[in-house]
């Protein structure tokens, strides 16, 4: 009863092609299609669906849009590798005060991480703790040699997330995601070695499967970025010369005085 109700409520409220693309999504996921299959013909899906081939195309756009299909040219249609996920799916990129969203999320960050980090802990397998591992040296690597380490670090912070086997923290993934590339363009890359240091201490105590030691050292290595901030905005505050809004003078931007050896001894 509850089913057939929810399919009413489709027909009535959806147009044809929303209901085309909700057939396509279902078709996904029951074929258990991936980023590797293409898409079935227009031909195909219209004979399948008993819709127009207009119809299709229409349905095939929409999932486009929600990044589910992407188009490759000169070989069809296919799934996408993250059906669903876009980069910016709640709109940070539209509020005015970058500063204030950065704290907002350090606060959502500081609740939600520590959690993820200790589900790592308790549920990586041998490999993601490897990968994990590779994702941590490849950070260092850019900030020892003083390039962009935004996009690492944000894969860094992926890798946690994908450790703790859980269908759910994926989806979380572009919040993270967002956050972390956020800190890294306000804070200039001031905090490099506790970044270092702070990863270490992160994957360390995920390989010793540790999830109460994991939680700690991802609240601490959060905590830093948000004191920063904080720092950062009194400073803010306080100086109205355009040169120095940012505060960069003083101290974290050493990474020559790290320890530079890939053994990770957890101190």
């Amino acid at each position: 009863m509850k089913e057939s109700f929810f399919e009413n409520i489709i027909t009535k409220e959806s147009s044809l092609p929303e209901r085309t693309a909700e057939q396509i999504s279902r078709l996904i996921v029951d074929k258990h299609l991936t980023s590797e299959d293409r898409l079935p013909s227009e031909f195909e899906l219209a004979e399948l669906l008993h819709v127009g081939r207009g119809t299709i195309r229409e349905g095939v756009k929409l999932l486009v849009a929600r990044n589910v299909l992407e188009i490759r040219r000169g070989k069809g249609t296919y799934i996408t590798s993250n059906p669903g996920q876009i980069p910016d799916p709640l709109g940070f990129a539209y509020y005015p005060d970058p500063f204030r969203l950065a704290l907002d999320l350090a606060e959502i960050r500081g609740q939600l991480e520590p959690w993820i980090a200790r589900m790592a802990a308790e549920h990586a397998t041998a490999e993601d703790r490897e990968r994990l591992r590779e994702s941590c040296l490849v950070v260092e690597q850019d900030i020892l040699k003083k390039r962009d380490h935004s996009e690492n670090d944000v894969l860094f912070h992926v890798a946690v997330a994908k450790c703790t086997q859980n269908l759910v923290v994926p989806k979380l993934i572009p919040i993270i995601t967002y956050a972390v590339t956020l800190f890294v363009s306000l804070t200039k890359s001031r905090l490099r070695t506790e970044t270092i240091t702070g990863h270490r201490e992160i994957v360390d105590a995920i390989e010793k499967q540790d999830g109460s030691r994991a939680e700690k050292a991802m609240a601490q290595h959060i905590e830093y970025n948000r004191a920063l901030l904080e720092e950062i905005i009194g400073k803010m505050k306080g100086n109205d010369r355009d040169g120095e809004v940012y505060g960069l003078k003083g101290g974290h931007d050493e990474p020559d005085k790290i320890n530079t050896g890939k053994e990770f001894d957890g101190k």
